[in-house]
């Protein structure tokens, strides 16, 4: 079966996409799923990314494929773990890695943010900045928000957004700003560079970075992790090789026996944030287990 995304959309709402997403990172640091190491495809003006699966024991495993070129793009292709037959195409056009990125920040900030949330802080303005903070709504009642991008432009269209019209949203230009009025701050850029630095983070403040998913993107000044009480990350293998983390582990800012994976951290309260006055990072490079269960869930609700 081929399904467009204009059927997709409709096909699973926020809420479950969250608990499937949290579900899928307990089965995966259960060791209750095959994950290869994720494929990479580098071109002058844009890179794809190939990342497949399945959970042990189920009825099917998926292989997705996104791409992002001047916009993002991704099918994600359902076979049959008894034959290999292609059950279904989903082709999304990307909006199902985006809703997969964006319910993996909402878990983080589920088990990981302070009790208190004065503050939402995003750092970005493009897709995955909008899906961060749609999905943030079915996790906390905090409805202010600062957004740091670069142009007034982007600023303003995203501050103005007719899904977030729920939200009191603050634009600026001055990240310094941002850090000083969020304790819960989500990195959203394809950024080579640090942008958030260990001096600016304040006492009790958690971050959740999901830009830097491969080799060459850095959202985190390398500092922050060895400052932070508590680090998550939705794989170590992963993570110690592309993500944020790594480039702590270069520096020697951070040690690997200081990290948990995000599905351990569900499976067992006592790893969680131990009081608000804590920093917590959670650095998230895409997991295909979160592919597996969104894709599973469309097929199910559209077969």
């Amino acid at each position: 079966m081929y399904y467009t995304r204009d059927q997709i959309i409709p096909s699973i709402d926020l809420p479950t996409a969250i608990d499937l997403i949290e579900e899928g990172f307990a089965l995966y640091s259960q060791g209750k799923t095959v994950v290869p190491p994720f494929g990479s495809l580098h071109f002058d003006h844009g890179e794809a990314h190939i990342k497949y699966g399945y959970i042990k024991d189920a009825e099917h495993y998926v292989v997705k494929i996104a791409s992002n070129f001047s916009s993002s793009q991704g099918t994600m292709l359902l076979f049959s773990a008894l034959t290999g037959t292609l059950q279904a195409v989903l082709n999304d056009e990307g909006y199902l890695t985006d809703l997969r990125t964006a319910a993996a920040g909402a878990v983080a900030a589920r088990h990981l943010a302070p009790k208190q949330i004065r503050c939402i802080g995003i750092v970005g303005t493009g897709t995955q900045a909008l899906f961060q903070l749609r999905l943030l709504q079915h996790v906390t009642n905090c409805r202010r928000v600062m957004v740091w991008g670069r142009s007034d432009k982007s600023l303003q269209a995203y501050t103005q957004h007719p899904d977030l019209s729920s939200f009191q949203i603050t634009p600026t230009q001055d990240i310094s700003q941002l850090t000083k009025a969020c304790n819960l701050i989500v990195t959203t850029t394809p950024s080579s560079t640090p942008l958030l630095f260990a001096s600016q983070i304040q006492s009790g403040t958690h971050i959740t970075a999901v830009g830097a998913d491969d080799l060459g993107k850095q959202e985190l000044e390398p500092a922050l992790f060895r400052n932070a009480d508590l680090i998550a990350v939705d794989s170590r293998e992963q993570c110690f090789a592309v993500g944020d983390c790594s480039h702590a582990l270069k520096s020697g800012d951070l040690k690997k026996e200081k990290v948990h994976e995000l599905g351990e951290i569900i499976l067992n309260p006592a790893l969680r944030r131990a009081h608000d006055q804590q920093i917590t990072l959670a650095d998230l490079t895409g997991v295909a287990i979160q592919d597996i269960q969104i894709a599973t869930a469309v097929y199910r609700s559209l077969a």
